[in-house]
């Protein structure tokens, strides 16, 4: 085969692969088109709880499914972002594509975790926040570009204060 031939056939195999990946990627979302459209972001945030986050939206996956990429709502897209942590929720804004807004009141947990949604990135290399959206449980990654900020984003929302405690507690026993 002569070099003219070579560049047709490699041209043709890339484009082939392309059309395949599309086509998965609509496949799964097709799959995924009952997951509920995802909540507004309200007008009043709230007070911060933690610094906020900059660094790479990873992705959405469903829980325990570390893989299994939620595509639909822009979910399955990468990109720059900037994670708010607020009294209302965490707002995670990303840049050329809408942003995310998980209330407070459908968050799960946060953990570190070395890899999510096809991104591995080591030991505690991202923060992973369980959240419901209807009846579905997802994990929506983020990797930070300061990772010292990881704990007190754990401890906000794993070890949330009462409104009204003022960060005062007494030993009532």
């Amino acid at each position: 085969m002569n070099r003219p031939e070579l560049v047709v056939v490699l041209v043709a195999l890339f484009a082939l692969a392309v059309a395949g990946i599309r086509l998965g990627w609509r496949n799964r979302g097709a799959r995924q088109e009952a997951l509920p459209e995802l909540p507004k972001v309200p007008t009043d945030l709230g007070m911060p709880r933690a610094p906020d986050l900059t660094g790479l939206y990873v992705g959405t996956t469903v829980a325990v499914e570390w893989q299994n990429r939620i595509v639909v709502h822009s979910l399955g897209q990468r990109s720059d972002s900037v994670a708010r942590l607020t009294e209302a929720g965490v707002l995670i804004e990303r840049q050329g594509t809408r942003s995310i807004f998980i209330p407070a009141t459908q968050l799960v947990d946060a953990r570190l975790e070395p890899a999510l949604a096809g991104k591995v990135v080591g030991k505690g290399g991202l923060l992973v926040l369980r959240w419901r959206l209807g009846e579905v449980e997802l994990d929506t990654g983020l990797r930070a570009d300061d990772r010292t900020l990881y704990p007190a984003w754990a401890n906000a929302i794993n070890f949330p204060r009462d409104a009204n405690d003022n960060g005062s507690r007494t030993n009532q026993g």
